[in-house]
């Protein structure tokens, strides 16, 4: 049976920013501001060591003040259990993952190194150009 099932590269989105994991907080929500998107990978050198999205520092507690909030890294409060798939992987399986876990993106890897991401945003312009098709 062949699967008509496009993968994750042809819907991905292929540019990627990033923050280093010791980076000031405040540096990540100003490159999320800057290009306005929602999350951004999270690397350690070269190797790509989690993710980090705006409800993460929307939601950092800031009850003991901006002075200490301004002090945080992206170490602190990124997840580093990340879920990446890579460039050939069919769209269901990712969709469903992303459902089943409650994830908003998905780095898109090609042999380790990061190709793109999928967010729900991507996913929402993927339903409403298959409705238009159907």
């Amino acid at each position: 049976m062949t699967r008509n099932i496009p993968t994750i590269e042809s819907v991905m989105t292929p540019l990627v920013y990033a923050v280093d994991i010791d980076e000031a907080v405040e540096v990540a929500e100003d490159l999320m501001i800057e290009h306005s998107i929602r999350h951004l990978a999270v690397m350690d050198a070269d190797a790509l060591v989690g993710i980090i999205s705006d409800r993460d520092i929307a939601f950092t507690p800031n009850s003991a003040g901006l002075a200490i909030r301004s002090k945080l890294t992206v170490r602190e409060i990124c997840s580093l259990d990340v879920y990446s798939a890579e460039v050939g992987e069919h769209l269901d399986r990712i969709l469903l993952t992303m459902s089943e876990r409650h994830l908003g993106a998905t780095l898109v890897t090609r042999d380790g190194v990061i190709a793109g991401i999928f967010t729900t945003t991507d996913a929402c312009r993927c339903y409403a150009e298959s409705l238009r098709g159907a």
